[in-house]
């Protein structure tokens, strides 16, 4: 919306699980294997895995009777020769099951049957797997240590309010060779509950579906039922400041259109919502639903307070979704998705969902730049070439691409300037009548065959690359972590001096960072360039009422770099040495046309063989010409 690993190793997977046996039990005496259940229980560990790939294992449930109301408690397991199934007084309501493949681990507790811990383990790259970590070399958690909450308010025929959250949830888990599958029931009979059901397979995507079985009649229909989701986002990377710009909540909503939140606190209320996503910058845990929810009020709340230090931060945003439930036929039956993972553009889009629109690419024509050609071309690039390098080629080619552009603009400069001595004899003579001077002027530009926009039109046409490239480098997940030269990561900042703790500059930060820099430096030999070449072909008395140009081009001169300075300090170091790059070359472009391509003596031949024949003016310049004289009459006619 900015990111690479480090190095291409094997990700070491969590250790297999305690496996507890699940046997029916005829017999009343406790046993060995009974004794070493009631040890599995006290240490209040309940995950269940599989042996082998081809092996799928179940746990069943004892039906028992428990009315809605009352906290659910989950039993504990029995021995290897017996059931497991409900003791009231003796419950692990803080059981866990896992969830996990190579990609992702998921830890969903029987407490509310949520989501307690998303652990974002890594990526496939070329074919291989790459770890994921934080700036600070932390596993990456999307969900950890109480940051999110998941569940359904509803009203119980008798008009007692339940909240999911708190209630016990019983785990049926089952695993084959591709898939893991984890069924939650919240129990009023063994054959009615309220049941979330994950699906896992190789995938970041979960299937996740909330559906009730058998409670038609018990569940008041007149009264909300309202899924709430609340997450706070975590902090990655390392600079605060830079990734908070980058975390919010996006969405789609009414047959395919995608909006966000804010920076800001906010709060919406949309109608027909197909997804919503909370993006932590380069992370992301998005809600899809396969039929639209008819509304939903969504909200954001920005966390971080700005006086605390960056290495206090923890968390960023304040996410929150309330969702209205709808009933069908008297019961809950709703599939959905769950997305917990990188926000990469090429992963996202591989769903085929929208989901892409997360990545800040920029709107309109900006985003096709990023999408059909920087993003391809990145991607191709970067398949072969370290993370810096592929920076380098890919603003060569770009400059290459645009040097055509940047012939025309500044030839269009030199003939400007071969004319300026004419220009000159024209203020002189008309210094007292500004409309004369100004016909005088555009008729000198007709029969030269100059124009004065020509210079600009090739600028102006640029902007969208140029823009398109901004809004890249800080999306691009393909730079995270991604080291070159001396910066250690081309998705934030890189730092050769880091200041004493507490000192901070206003609006440039707590360090120093290289690459801005040296673009700063390679902003101000280009401005000066082609600055100078325009500041020489302009008129020197400014027109009456008028801004002297000059003077405004020779103080952006030296106000655009100390911008950028300024402003790329804290920006993704990757940017910096993109615009670093692209203005050595573009200099050296337009050392190469002034030395060896443009021939001002030839221009000047040129125009003066052009005076000479009589030119004819187009739609345009007769319009400009005609409004100019008729100003002129008009002020004739006043004078009389």
């Amino acid at each position: 919306m900015e990111e690479n690993k480090f190095d291409y190793k094997q990700f070491i997977g969590f250790g297999l699980i305690a496996l507890i046996g699940v046997y029916w039990l005829n017999t009343m005496k406790p046993t060995e294997e009974e004794a070493a259940a009631a040890e599995a229980e006290k240490a209040k560990t309940e995950q269940v895995t599989t042996q082998t790939a081809d092996t799928t294992k179940t746990a069943v449930v004892a039906e028992t009777t428990l009315d809605l109301t009352d906290s659910l408690q989950l039993a504990k397991y029995k021995n290897a020769s017996g059931a497991f199934g409900y003791n009231a007084e003796n419950v692990p309501m803080d059981g866990v099951t896992t969830l996990e493949n190579q990609l992702l681990s998921l830890k969903i507790s029987n407490k509310g049957g949520q989501i307690v811990e998303v652990h974002v383990k890594g990526q496939k790259v070329k074919g291989k797997f790459e770890k994921l970590t934080t700036y600070d070399s932390l596993p990456v958690y999307l969900i950890k240590d109480g940051n999110s909450s998941f569940g359904l308010n509803l009203t119980t025929s008798e008009n007692r309010v339940i909240n999911t959250i708190d209630r016990g949830f019983e785990p049926t888990y089952t695993e084959t060779d591709s898939t893991k599958v984890l069924s939650m029931k919240l129990k009023v009979a063994a054959d009615k509950y309220l049941e979330y059901r994950y699906e896992l397979k190789d995938d970041y995507m979960i299937d996740f579906t909330v559906r009730s079985q058998g409670l038609n009649g018990m569940i008041n229909a007149s009264q909300p039922i309202n899924m709430e989701w609340k997450l706070k986002s975590f902090r990655h990377a390392k600079s605060m400041t830079y990734e908070n710009r980058y975390t919010d909540l996006h969405y789609e909503y009414e047959d395919g259109k995608d909006s966000y939140l804010g920076q800001a606190t906010d709060e919406e209320k949309l109608s027909d919502v197909t997804w919503l996503g909370y993006k932590q910058h380069f992370f992301s845990s998005i809600l899809l639903t396969d039929v639209a929810f008819k509304t939903a009020t969504l909200s954001t709340e920005n966390i971080v307070d700005p006086e605390m230090a960056e290495k206090d931060v923890k968390f960023l945003k304040q996410f929150g979704a309330s969702i209205p439930l709808e009933l069908s036929g008297g019961e809950l039956n709703y599939t959905m998705d769950m997305y917990h993972g990188p926000t990469d553009y090429d992963t996202l889009s591989h769903y085929e969902r929208n989901l892409d629109e997360i990545v800040p690419l920029g709107w309109g024509i900006f985003g096709w730049i990023n999408r059909f050609f920087l993003i391809p071309l990145f991607g191709f690039l970067g398949s072969f070439l370290p993370a810096g390098i592929a920076i380098i080629v890919m603003t060569i080619l770009v400059r290459l691409l645009l040097s055509p552009v940047t012939y025309k603009s500044y030839v269009s400069q030199a003939k400007m300037k071969v004319i300026r001595p004419e220009i000159a004899e024209i203020n002189e003579k008309f210094k007292d009548d500004a409309m004369k001077k100004q016909q005088a002027t555009m008729k000198l530009y007709g029969k030269a065959g100059v124009s004065p926009m020509a210079g600009c039109i090739p600028a102006l046409m640029q902007i969208p690359v140029f823009y398109a490239l901004f809004m890249f480098f800080p999306s691009a997940f393909e730079l995270r972590q991604k080291s070159f030269l001396w910066a250690e990561d081309l998705s934030s900042y890189d730092t050769i001096y880091q200041f004493p703790d507490g000192f901070s500059i206003p609006l440039y930060g707590d360090h120093i960072s290289l690459f801005p820099i040296l673009a700063s430096i390679a902003i101000f030999f280009y401005m000066k360039m082609t600055t100078g070449q325009q500041m020489s072909s302009m008129q020197q008395p400014s027109q009456e009422g008028m801004p002297d140009m000059s003077k405004m081009m020779k103080y952006m001169m030296y106000f655009s770099p100390l911008m950028m300075l300024f402003f790329f300090n804290n920006y993704a170091s990757g940017l910096s040495l993109y615009y670093f790059v692209s203005n050595l070359i573009t200099i050296g472009i337009m050392l190469v046309i002034k030395k060896y391509i443009i021939d001002e003596d030839k221009i000047h031949a040129k125009i003066e063989e052009n005076k000479k024949k009589p030119k004819k003016q187009n739609r345009f310049q007769k319009k400009m010409q005609d409004m100019m004289e008729q100003a002129e009459a008009q002020k004739k006619a006043k004078g009389k």
